[in-house]
C-alpha cells in the first residue's frame, strides 16, 4: 500500500481497524463510517453472532436422521446457513450501531474507541439511527424465510438486545446479556427445522451462553484500565487476576453443556470428536493467555472462531455415520 492510501486509510478509520481490509480498498471514501459502524472490516463479531446458529441448524439435521419431513437430514439445511449467515451479518452490524449510539459518551473517554464514527463527528446520531433501521430491516427480511414459530422466537431476542448496551453500567456480568443475546441462535437453527423449543437447542444455548462470557471477558482485558477510569464494569475487571480459573470454570461448562445437547439430540458419536478438539483449543488460549497484552487478548478473542469451526464439523461430519 502507498504511503498516500495508507495516510488516508489511516485518517478515515477508527484506532483498532485492522489495516488493508476490503472495507478500505473496495468501498468509496464517504462509506467508510457506515462499515465502522457495522463493524464490517471486523467480522470475528459476526462470526461468533452466526456459530450458535450454524451449531443448532447442524445439531437439528442430525437429530433428524430418520425423520422424512426433514429435508437434508443427516445434514444442515443450506438454504438456513446461508440465511443465518446473512442475517449474522446484519444484525451484528445493527447491534453495534445501537451500541454506539447508546455509548458515544464513554467511547469519546476511552482511547481505543474515541476515533470512532460517531464520538469523531464522522456520522450524526440521525445518519447512524437511519443506517440501523436499514440492517434491522435486512435481518427482518431474513428472518421471515423461517416458519412462524421461528420468527415469533426470533423476534424475542430483540429485548435481550436492546437492554444489553446498559448493562455495563449497572453490573460487573454485562458479559453475561451478552451471552443471552448473541447465543440465540442456538434455539433458531432448532426452531427453524422442528417449529417448536426442545432440551437439546436449551442445553446448547446455556453453553453458548458460557463460551460467551469466556472469550468476551477475554476481551474485555483490552479496556479495563480505561473502563475503570470512566466507570464500566465487566468480568474482566470482576475477574482480575482470577481469570484463568473463572476461564476453566466456564470453558468446561460449555463443552459439558453441548456433550448434553448432542446426547439429547441423539447425534453420532463423531459429533463429540469435534468437542474435544474444541476443548484441546480453549485449553490453549487459558494457557498462553495473559490479561495485561492486549494485543495477546484480541488475538486469543479472534480465535474462538476456530471453536465454531470444530463444533460445527464435529456435526457434519457426524452426519456422514448417522
Amino acid at each position: 500500500m502507498s504511503d498516500s492510501i495508507q495516510s488516508r486509510e489511516q485518517q478515515g478509520r477508527v484506532a483498532d481497524a485492522p489495516s488493508g481490509h476490503w472495507v478500505y480498498r473496495v468501498l468509496p471514501r464517504r462509506q467508510w463510517p457506515y462499515a465502522q459502524l457495522a463493524r464490517w472490516d471486523r467480522p470475528i463479531g459476526w462470526q461468533l453472532l452466526m456459530w450458535p446458529c450454524w451449531w443448532s441448524a447442524a445439531m437439528a439435521g442430525v437429530a433428524g436422521a430418520e425423520n422424512p419431513l426433514v429435508a437434508f437430514a443427516p445434514f444442515p439445511d443450506p438454504w438456513h446457513l446461508v440465511l443465518f449467515l446473512i442475517g449474522a451479518v446484519a444484525m451484528r452490524g445493527a447491534g453495534c450501531t445501537y451500541n454506539d449510539l447508546v455509548d458515544q459518551k464513554i467511547d469519546d473517554q476511552v482511547a481505543r474507541t474515541r476515533s470512532r464514527p460517531l464520538p469523531s463527528g464522522q456520522v450524526t446520531r440521525r445518519q447512524a439511527w437511519m443506517f440501523l433501521a436499514l440492517q434491522a430491516l435486512v435481518g427482518l427480511l431474513v428472518l421471515v424465510q423461517f416458519n412462524l414459530f421461528a420468527v415469533a422466537f426470533g423476534v424475542l431476542s430483540l429485548a435481550v438486545v436492546a437492554i444489553y448496551p446498559f448493562m455495563k453500567r449497572i453490573t460487573d456480568w454485562p458479559q453475561l446479556t451478552l451471552g443471552l443475546a448473541f447465543s440465540w441462535g442456538a434455539w433458531m437453527g432448532w426452531a427453524a427445522i422442528y417449529a417448536e423449543i426442545a432440551l437439546a437447542p436449551a442445553l446448547l444455548y446455556a453453553g453458548s451462553i458460557l463460551w460467551t462470557i469466556g472469550y468476551d471477558t477475554i476481551y474485555a482485558h483490552q479496556d479495563k484500565e480505561d473502563d475503570a477510569l470512566v466507570g464500566v464494569r465487566s468480568t474482566a475487571r470482576l475477574f482480575g487476576d482470577r481469570t484463568k480459573p473463572w476461564l476453566v470454570a466456564l470453558y468446561s461448562g460449555t463443552l459439558i453443556l453441548f456433550a448434553g445437547a448432542f446426547t439429547a439430540a441423539g447425534v453420532p458419536p463423531l459429533a463429540y470428536a469435534g468437542l474435544i478438539a474444541a476443548g484441546v483449543h480453549m485449553l490453549w488460549q487459558i494457557r498462553i493467555l495473559d490479561i495485561d497484552d492486549a494485543d495477546q487478548c484480541l488475538k486469543l478473542f479472534k480465535s474462538n472462531t476456530i471453536v465454531g469451526w470444530l463444533v460445527f464439523g464435529g456435526l457434519v461430519v457426524s452426519g456422514l455415520t448417522a
